[in-house]
């Protein structure tokens, strides 16, 4: 099935113009893998190109963006798949790695991206309802503990019926590849693309090479050879699928999101915030170790050892996450005390891409107090500024569903503010402002707008960020400490 594709014309800064050329037609099929905000348009698609040539695969588009003198910062949601899709690679691998090789690590990625296709119901839920269900009865213990029987009999029933070894499945395998390749080498060129705020073209050439050799790889040693019998049975499969699933949820209770491990006798959102949804240090190696694996016959000891090599890698750094928010924790609480602010409870989780720079929200009586601390500060101290709750503002919609549904995904840490439209705008204070000693409404990181002359109070999250270079070189001057 193809769709139609369509000419969109955009307008950016007042002085530079986007345009949309149809080339043309592409399978409805494709899913996104990235999204990216330009102005106040959420655009789902692949990513290539540079900042003065960018072209975008849609499931309904084929756009070429030419001459478009602007840098676009890109929402890393597609870093957090690939973090699960690694774990359970490399639970798939040390399941079955030795019986059926790379298919293991195959099996085992789809088993940790399961959980994460709550978000194939977005399109049929509002902003609020989504945010209700993701992370949700997918990610309980129960579906971990339920579910691989389904999926082992399935897979079972795949091999033993013998369609694997059809063409047409070889080429769903490269796809599959194709999309992990694509993720990985795009991340690499984000990297030094958010540091600098320019494209790298060394890492650009770097990471061409590196693709062309993978995909010489898959064609060569997986589409033109006769594929090996699979013998392995019901019970590898299901504990293949336990364990890529199982740890997908418990990585996700590490971030402050939360994650709902006791759905659905309960919608306990656990947190413990100790690393961020998006962190390289703890991706980055973890995937160089399993490509090095990839490389290897199933039979060869470094395989296995390489495969070990990325799992302590991973665990050691999420266990340095956990000390390191106790010596953070440490520090606000040392600085609340110090600035003799009474507080009712706290909470710290680090910032985007790293576990160096930490924010904290303090709430009082009336008003929170919001700080920042990097491990690079030259003094353990933190300089908090005052937000004020307001939540009286919304007291007459205290019945609305969205409205309480806002306050249960913020765990209370919410703050109103009256715009001058005459619209509130609702802020998660838990992840804090895009800028230090910023309190103004387009800064918070998640915000929600409510129309009070709307009957169901229409609200909306805004995820259109204004001047979001600065915000993040900002971020990076801070993680370097002062």
């Amino acid at each position: 099935m193809t769709t139609r594709v369509t000419y969109i014309n955009y307008f950016f800064n007042g002085n530079s113009t986007l345009t949309a050329i149809p080339l043309k037609l592409l399978p409805a099929s494709i899913m996104p893998v990235c999204h990216i905000c330009i102005e106040n348009v959420n655009i789902g698609g692949i990513i290539y190109g540079n900042k003065n040539k960018l072209i975008l695969f849609f499931s309904s588009n084929y756009i070429c963006a030419q001459n478009v003198f602007f840098f676009l910062k890109i929402k890393i949601e597609a870093m957090d798949s690939l973090t699960q899709i690694t774990l359970g690679a490399a639970c798939g691998e040390l399941v079955l790695g030795r019986k059926i090789g790379n298919r293991a690590m195959l099996w085992g990625a789809i088993g940790g991206t399961i959980p994460d296709l709550d978000i194939l119901a977005n399109g049929f839920l509002t902003d609020i309802e989504a945010l209700a269900f993701h992370r949700g009865i997918s990610h309980s213990l129960l579906f971990a503990v339920t579910t691989p029987f389904l999926f082992a009999y399935l897979t079972q029933q795949f091999y033993e019926r013998g369609w694997y070894q059809q063409k047409a499945f070889k080429w769903i395998g490269t796809l599959f590849w194709g999309f992990f390749l694509l993720g990985v080498l795009g991340l690499l060129n984000l990297i030094p693309t958010v540091i600098t705020g320019s494209v790298s073209y060394p890492m650009v050439g770097i990471t061409i090479v590196l693709g062309l050799l993978a995909l010489y790889r898959l064609w060569n040693n997986y589409l033109q050879v006769p594929l090996e019998t699979v013998s392995t049975t019901y019970k590898d499969w299901t504990k293949l699928f336990f364990w890529s699933i199982f740890t997908h949820p418990l990585l996700d209770a590490f971030t402050a999101y939360g994650t709902q491990l006791f759905a659905p006798f309960s919608d306990y959102r656990v947190a413990f915030n100790t690393i961020s949804v998006a962190d390289p240090i703890y991706t980055f190696p973890f995937i160089a170790f399993l490509v090095a694996a990839l490389t290897l016959h199933r039979t060869k000891k470094w395989r296995l050892y390489l495969t070990w090599m990325g799992i302590l890698w991973s665990s050691a750094y999420l266990l340095f996450t956990v000390f390191n928010k106790q010596k953070i924790d440490r520090i606000f609480e040392n600085a609340l005390a110090t600035q003799n602010i009474k507080y009712q409870r706290f909470r710290t989780s680090p910032s985007i891409f790293n576990n160096i720079l930490w924010q904290g929200v303090a709430e009082a009586e009336d008003v929170y107090y919001l700080g920042m601390y990097s491990l690079f500060d030259t003094k353990p101290t933190v300089e908090f500024y005052p937000l004020n709750k307001d939540h009286e503002l919304i007291e007459p919609y205290e019945s609305n569903k969205d409205i309480q549904t806002l306050k249960w995904f913020s765990d209370g840490y919410y703050s109103i503010m009256k715009l001058p439209d005459g619209k509130l705008q609702l802020s998660d204070v838990r992840y804090g402002s895009t800028k230090e000693n910023s309190i103004e409404p387009e800064d918070f990181v998640f915000r929600f707008i409510i129309d009070p002359a709307a009957e169901d109070l229409n609200i909306q999250e805004i995820r259109a960020r204004e001047n979001m270079d600065d915000a993040f070189g900002e971020l990076f001057d801070r993680i370097k400490g002062r």
